[in-house]
């Protein structure tokens, strides 16, 4: 009896969200990028209906960039984030150009000066902290690192010789040098000494590597386990990373020095509204007050254009940019 063919199954094509996931790790962007934007891809479907984006296009994309800005009355930079987002569903995951977004209605960016402390003020915030919170804080202060390049940090970054710090795929994944602190090199040392302890217990448990920057994971299997590898400021236990469903060590959450900082402020007395990035903005003024260079400043804080640094010269032009009152001749 002759045999009869069985059908061949139908291999379903990824979904679309998967589709997403599957492209943003190719590119290596951060696990909080591809939260965002899958936040956003499922907005935009859901406002049209839930249909699919393939059935629309620029159109559909400046009515809810649109809708965004004038309903839902959200910032410049949720906006742009938005954006972001939708224009690449459609180039890296669709591949489809979308013409220029001419009809949109832009949120307003509101032009506001950034809030600094003064030195004195530094010091009572910092004074009200302890531990690691407050190592964290004062790199922020003194090397003008964002919240995220700190607990980023990895052992072999700091170079204790040259009183450097080297900053890995900062804002716009772009790497930069700032300086470390003298008088963070001692307590920042002892903290290590603690870290490589907590190192050694988690490989002794079976564990002990932690997430490699460009799938390095795969070109050497064993670096992630390697002290140099190992973030400054780890978290206090153990999570599942899933991007690659594996038990690591991941840094320090940002929220719990965020918590810190205000439970300072607060402790300090002060009414200013500071956060963490306070203290870069700090770091930028106080170097200006001192008299260094904007490029030089420009350099550290790794801003692609003057132009962005120049907002803190205008933080220097004390009351009525830096005319005297009548009243007080």
């Amino acid at each position: 009896m002759p045999d009869v063919p069985q059908p061949t199954p139908s291999i379903q094509p990824p979904r679309l969200l998967d589709q997403v996931v599957a492209r943003v790790r190719v590119l290596h962007y951060s696990i909080r990028t591809e939260r965002a934007y899958l936040d956003w891809i499922k907005r935009f479907i859901l406002f049209h209906g839930k249909r699919h984006p393939k059935e629309m296009g620029a159109s559909e994309v400046e009515a809810f960039l649109t809708h965004l800005a004038v309903v839902r009355q959200v910032s410049a930079s949720t906006q742009n984030q938005a954006k972001s987002a939708l224009l690449f569903l459609y180039k890296q995951v669709l591949g489809v150009e979308l013409p220029w977004l001419d009809d949109v209605t832009q949120a307003q960016a509101p032009k506001r000066l950034p809030v600094v402390l003064t030195q004195h003020e530094v010091q009572l915030v910092l004074s009200r902290m302890d531990g690691t919170m407050w190592l964290i804080a004062s790199l922020l202060y003194g090397s003008g690192l964002r919240i995220m390049e700190a607990l980023r940090l990895r052992v072999k970054d700091v170079d204790f010789a040259r009183r450097e710090i080297v900053v890995r795929e900062g804002k716009g994944f772009k790497d930069r040098m700032t300086m470390l602190p003298d008088a963070l090199i001692q307590p920042l040392k002892s903290h290590l000494l603690k870290v490589q302890a907590l190192h050694h217990d988690d490989l002794a448990a079976g564990f002990g590597a932690v997430f490699m920057p460009a799938a390095l994971d795969k070109k050497y299997p064993n670096a992630g386990k390697e002290w140099g590898w190992q973030y400054v400021f780890p978290s206090v236990k153990l999570s599942i990373d899933p991007s690659a469903n594996v038990t690591r060590r991941h840094h320090a959450d940002e929220k719990t020095v965020q918590r810190a900082v205000k439970k300072a402020v607060k402790l300090a007395g002060l009414v200013k509204l500071a956060t963490p990035h306070t203290f870069r903005h700090s770091f930028a003024t106080h170097l200006l007050e001192g008299g260094y260079d904007i490029r030089t400043v420009q350099e550290l804080l790794g801003h692609s254009d003057v132009s962005t640094t120049m907002i803190y010269t205008h933080v220097l032009n004390k009351g009525g940019r830096g005319v005297r009152s009548p009243l007080d001749a």
